[in-house]
């Protein structure tokens, strides 16, 4: 784990800060900081959570300050997300390619044209198969089948009785930059990580982005089809059924048994309820209440839908 001095963060992103010198962690956001994170503030659907918030820092408007709490120290800028970014880079995971061999449970069977990172843990009759790259401090439950050319990255963890298909990728890091005043597009350092549950199966050639700071979480039972992307940040529902090609935006949460249908996707920082379907092609919006279905673009309930549907088609006859 690396540990910062908050005056070093201060002094390395150009913010002025004399006060007291505190270990950093990393980055959470005002939600799940504890007192050893620094947090953010660039988005005023997050400003409730500014009262409440436990991080010890926050990058924030001056303009703002008075919602923090007293036990929050304010670091002013008026580019708060420009500055996370930096800050990302701080905390990023250093890659290398040194591999050692895997702590395995009984029966696991593993191709020898498999390459291992560090500290991996393989539980008991796991297939692993040929062109499998598995990176550092990855576990991997008991039964699970992984199929050729599946690239998993470092500290994913994925549960029992899983299948992931030949050329998924699990924890490659998410579709995240900030931008300067000049145009240039700076990387905030995908921080976090993957967590599959278990019995879950996710098709070929499918991505799932690890977090920017926390965890994506694809939970128990979801089946995933060929070609799905799955944004960092999201939460997959138990049970959940996602169709070829669907996508799903970052920080998107996904209740239980919803089904989207091919080429089906969704805008950001949405919430989708229990037992909501979604139609093929369907473009979501905004958050959806469950157990009702959806269509078109943007998405409305499908009945709905089929009337506008209707309507169009009679404008148009009466135009001919």
């Amino acid at each position: 784990m690396k540990i910062y001095k908050l005056t070093q963060i201060a002094k390395e992103i150009d913010i002025e800060y004399s006060g007291e010198d505190i270990d950093i962690y990393g980055l959470h956001t005002l939600k799940s900081a504890t007192p050893n994170h620094i947090s953010f503030f660039n988005d005023k659907r997050y400003i409730d959570e500014l009262s409440d918030t436990k991080a010890v820092a926050v990058l924030i408007e001056e303009r703002y300050i008075n919602l923090l709490p007293k036990t929050t120290i304010p670091l002013i800028t008026d580019e708060p997300y420009l500055k996370l970014a930096l800050i990302s880079k701080l905390f990023a995971y250093k890659i290398t390619t040194k591999g050692s061999h895997p702590d395995m449970g009984e029966g696991c069977d593993i191709d020898k044209r498999v390459r291992f990172g560090k500290n991996i843990k393989l539980g008991s009759g796991v297939i692993v198969m040929a062109g499998v790259y598995i990176g550092d401090e990855v576990e991997i439950g008991s039964n699970t089948i992984i199929y050729p050319n599946v690239t998993i990255y470092h500290h994913s963890k994925i549960g029992d009785n899983c299948i992931l298909h030949a050329g998924s990728v699990i924890g490659s890091d998410g579709y995240g930059f900030a931008h300067t005043k000049d145009g240039e597009h700076i990387k905030i350092y995908q921080n976090g990580n993957v967590i599959i549950e278990d019995s879950v199966e996710i098709g070929a050639n499918t991505t799932i982005d690890r977090a920017v700071f926390g965890s994506t979480y694809i939970r128990r039972g979801a089946k995933i089809d060929n070609l799905v992307q799955i944004g960092h940040n999201c939460d997959i529902g138990e049970n959940t059924l996602l169709a070829g090609q669907a996508g799903i935006a970052g920080s998107t949460s996904l209740g239980r048994n919803v089904v989207m249908g091919g080429q089906s996707g969704t805008v950001g920082h949405i919430k989708i309820g229990d037992f909501t379907t979604i139609a093929g092609k369907s473009g979501v919006t905004k958050s959806l209440k469950g157990n009702r279905t959806y269509a078109g673009f943007p998405a409305i309930e499908h009945k709905l839908w089929l009337k506008l549907q209707a309507k169009i088609s009679s404008l148009i006859k009466k135009d001919k």
